[in-house]
């Protein structure tokens, strides 16, 4: 009887291994627009102060110089204005 319930168990797991390894095969062959698509990248920019890569939309700039600066935080963009 207990040979039985482990070889039930036994069965069920690998039922349910192969049904997950199916399911990614069939999620994998989608086309990109029936998954949702691919995301659009979004634009980095580095912070010329602490070096950290922000997101050009929701930075802080300053132009110095005919050149625009991009800034993580207003500390940094402080940093930068002192001379």
């Amino acid at each position: 009887m207990i040979r039985f319930i482990l070889l039930a168990i036994l069965l069920i797991i690998i039922a349910r291994m192969f049904w997950r390894l199916v399911d990614s095969v069939i999620e994998a062959a989608r086309s990109p627009r029936e998954s949702g698509g691919p995301t659009p990248a979004v634009k980095l920019v580095r912070d010329p102060v602490c070096g950290t890569y922000v997101p050009a939309r929701a930075a802080l700039s300053a132009t110095a110089a005919g050149t625009t600066h991009y800034f993580c935080s207003e500390a940094c963009k402080a940093k930068f204005a002192q001379p």
